[in-house]
């Protein structure tokens, strides 16, 4: 996949909110220490900054295709983002605390577009099966599904 490194930056440090923010300690691929980075996920997209403060990303990890899962790790708290393709890259991230590493494994794994299309599809059952129980008599109003009167 190419991505237009100027619109991803951008996307990265716009204004719009993103779903999770807070360091992780991610063990580089040359260097394979662990380097405290700010994470930003924003969508289906991981950006990685040096600080909190960073004006770019130093990196992207877009997490269609991914698992996340907690590893065996000397460090306490870590977790790997792995992809189905062979010669992919796993990543090594830690996190400070056991709630942190559990709220970030959470929102990684609900951030990919596979995981939004079962939540759509869950979604319309559960429509249809309100549709169903009040017998096609139904409508939308202040943002629940009522059924009208005979």
């Amino acid at each position: 996949m190419k991505l237009n490194e100027r619109s991803v930056a951008h996307y990265a440090t716009c204004d719009s909110p993103p779903d999770k923010t807070g360091f992780l300690f991610k063990k580089g691929e040359r260097n394979t220490a662990y380097h405290r980075r700010w994470f930003v996920l924003k969508g289906n997209m991981l950006f990685y900054f040096e600080d909190r403060d960073s004006r770019e990303p130093i990196g992207v990890i877009v997490l269609e295709g991914c698992t996340v899962e907690l590893c065996d790790s000397v460090e306490e708290f870590a977790f790997a983002i792995k992809f189905d393709c062979a010669k992919s890259r796993v990543y090594k991230l830690v996190a400070e605390s056991q709630a942190s590493m559990e709220s970030w494994v959470k929102a990684l794994s609900r951030a990919s577009f596979d995981y939004m299309r079962l939540v759509v599809k869950e979604l319309e059952r559960q429509l249809e099966e309100i549709q169903e129980a009040a017998g096609g008599r139904w409508r939308w109003a202040a943002g629940k599904a009522q059924t009208i009167p005979a």
